[in-house]
């Protein structure tokens, strides 16, 4: 694949979970998050993009949200549990992002808050419509997601190199 080829990122934060007694990693999802990891789903699936990988944090409700939403989509990607996503910084995500291989077209990423939400504001050079400003408002709540395009390599990644595509939220 060229380093001109337009990419596409794709960040969904994991859907609601249950508070518990355990460790904050293991916590699994609330009843809300299995209806809204399903509909997540439907909205991929509906934008369209065939993902190359899925990079999945490690924590329970992570894994859960990626096993609903995987199968609402038409075509399951490499997927790649990813120890890292848990409580990562932005500057974490944009150089997991970085490694990346070349011969991924698309990316999705199913990870946490404030992560998701800052890593798709820092790549957003540029926005359709009103999609940021929906995006900054709403906070990045459990099951959101954003797509973000880019030009260039996933080493390229960096602040303010996409444009902020779509944005959507099972709340509408």
């Amino acid at each position: 694949m060229s380093a001109d080829t337009p990419r596409r990122i794709v960040l969904l934060r994991h859907a609601k979970a249950e508070w518990s007694d355990g460790t904050d990693h293991d916590r699994p999802l609330a009843e809300r998050g299995r209806h809204d990891a399903p509909a997540a789903g439907r909205k991929l699936a509906q934008t369209g993009i065939t993902f190359d990988l899925a990079l999945c944090s490690s924590s329970a409700r992570t894994r859960e949200t990626w096993k609903l939403v995987v199968q609402e989509l038409p075509h399951r990607p490499k997927t790649s549990y990813e120890e890292r996503l848990y409580d990562a910084s932005l500057g974490e995500l944009i150089a997991l992002v970085n490694e990346t291989s070349d011969e991924v077209g698309n990316l999705l990423v199913i990870g946490h808050n404030p992560g998701m939400h800052a890593l798709a504001d820092a790549l957003a050079g540029g926005a359709e419509g009103d999609t940021l400003s929906r995006m900054n408002r709403s906070g990045f709540p459990t099951s959101a997601l954003a797509v973000v395009s880019f030009t260039g390599s996933w080493k390229s990644v960096e602040h303010g190199v996409g444009t902020l595509l779509d944005y959507w939220t099972p709340r509408g």
